[in-house]
This record gives structure tokens, sequence and C-alpha cells, in this order.
């Protein structure tokens, strides 16, 4: 059986669609030093760091300075909008009206977090983030997830983990905490390590009842 005391949320992708942009600025930085590339490569950056990503692209290169010059992409026209996750705002207010704890747990910078927070309406209900500047080593790396279940004085066996990425389905079984696979960026099939895959956050109650977890709590 699985407590809940938490909802760990990733950002990107399930609480906010962004990913088919990030993407996009991806292949600009790409295109612009003559990498490269196709849809199965750009997927590398799905759900991960940029700082992780970019030296499997740049083995020599300055990574600061990459990250810089992606960043510097941000207000080119053409890029897909930003919008929230279908019923994502209304997830994270059922979870905060039931006295659960509430984490963000993702590969993102602070700043961009706390914007898209706001943007989704629940900056206020958050309780912890943990960005990319708070771990050594980023998803698929469990480090992020445990960080957020300290910092909110939980077990890993109370959370749940929201996720639309395969790495960051991997950081929450690697922290042996259940898990909701969200099916806005990869096609439902994809996601079968995850306990439950939904196709968004729509309807989705709290705490989720009636679920057959697929993996055995530790």
């Amino acid at each position: 059986m699985v407590v809940m005391r938490a909802a760990l949320f990733d950002l990107d992708g399930t609480l906010i669609n962004t990913e088919r942009r990030s993407l996009a600025m991806w292949a600009m930085l790409l295109d612009n030093h003559g990498v490269e590339h196709d849809p199965a490569l750009l997927r590398r950056f799905m759900g991960r760091r940029g700082a992780d990503v970019l030296p499997e692209f740049f083995p020599d290169g300055d990574v600061r300075a990459l990250l810089d010059e992606v960043h510097s992409y941000h207000d080119r026209p053409g890029l897909p909008d930003i919008v929230p996750v279908p019923g994502a705002a209304e997830l994270v207010r059922r979870v905060a009206a039931h006295g659960s704890a509430i984490g963000l747990v993702t590969s993102a910078g602070r700043a961009w977090a706390r914007e898209r927070l706001t943007q989704v309406g629940v900056a206020d209900l958050v309780q912890t983030i943990v960005s990319a500047e708070d771990v050594v080593v980023g998803k698929p790396d469990p480090a992020g997830f445990l960080e957020a279940a300290a910092r909110l004085d939980v077990k890993p066996d109370e959370c749940v983990v929201f996720e639309d990425s395969l790495a960051g389905i991997a950081a929450a079984e690697a922290a042996r905490m259940a898990c909701v696979g969200v099916a806005t960026t990869h096609r439902p099939d994809e996601l079968g390590h995850a306990d439950l895959v939904i196709s968004d956050l729509s309807g989705i109650d709290w705490p989720l009842t009636g679920i057959r977890w697929s993996r055995p709590r530790y």
C-alpha cells in the first residue's frame, strides 16, 4: 500500500507544456554549431539537465557558454507557446487542500521554475523546489527526488512522483517512489516503468484511489 504524504512534481512536460519549445531551442543550438541531429538525438535532452547532456554533443565544449547561448534563444519568434498542462493547477490545489506536502523537482533552473509555477498559478502552494542548481547529478539520478523528500520530512515510499520523461521516471524508480507517468511528451507505451500512466492531469483526484501499483513498495 502506498501512503501518500507528498506529491513531487516534475515541471516541464508535467505541469507546463514547454518540451516542444525546449527541443526547438536545443535544435537551434546544434544547428548553429553544425552538429547533425534527429528527433531521437534531441530526446536526450528531455527531462535532463542541459549541463549533463551537452557534453554528449560537445565533449570539449564550454558548457556554461553553450547554456548561455541556448538561453539567448528564448525570445526567438516562432517558438511554440508555453501553456499549462490540462488539470495541472487543479491537481496541485487538491493535493494542498488535502494537507499533503508538495515539492517540485526539475532539471531546469530555479528562476525558470518560479516563473512557470507562477504561470500555472500554484507558486504559493509548492513548499520546496529542487532545481538544476541543487544537485550534483541530475535525472535519471534519484538525488533530486530524495532531496525533496528530505526537505519535506517524508520517507521516499510516502511520495508519489508525477513525471513525463523517461529520465524522470527512472529517477523516481531509483528513489523507490511511486510514479505516475504523464503522457504529454511520450507515447503511453513508452512509459511502462511508471506505476500508472495518464494522458494529462485532468480529473485526477488526490489521494489517488483504486490504483494497483505496478511495483512493490520497499
